[in-house]
């Protein structure tokens, strides 16, 4: 599930995920569809697959949540129909795959009017002395 970084002896981790307004309840309804987008972002983002699962909740107040374990870890993307709202969730670790790709895709493909993106380092050494807050000694 984790692949190092060999140059450095570390685990790269990077995870991007954000919140998509005022989409197609159409399209946040469409299990089926949804489910390929995922797959699809996977694929494009340079991430091994290893199981995919969604279910769909309710009726026109409900939503579909898909969630895509690959071997780099995970895809999340949850939809609530009623409020044209989709949440998604790309954590990848290895410093092949690429989580802005997979976002950029599932966002393309969702068509939100509005959304924001995040971004956070989960990798386990700071790539930047500015990121790193050294711990007190205590004692």
């Amino acid at each position: 599930m984790v692949e190092e970084d060999c140059s450095s002896r570390q685990i790269v981790g990077k995870h991007v995920y954000g919140n998509l307004y005022d989409c197609d309840p159409d399209i946040l309804s469409d299990e089926a569809f949804l489910r390929e987008v995922v797959v699809e972002a996977a694929r494009i983002s340079k991430c091994n697959l290893y199981e995919v699962k969604s279910w769909k909740f309710g009726d026109e107040k409900g939503g579909v949540s898909v969630i895509a374990l690959i071997t780099e870890s995970h895809i999340a993307l949850h939809t609530w129909i009623e409020y044209g709202y989709a949440t998604v969730d790309v954590y990848t670790c290895g410093s092949k795959s690429d989580p802005e790709t997979a976002f950029a895709f599932i966002v393309s493909q969702l068509k939100p009017k509005e959304y924001t993106k995040y971004f956070s380092d989960r990798s386990s050494k700071p790539r930047t002395t500015k990121a790193a807050v050294k711990a007190p000694q205590l004692g």
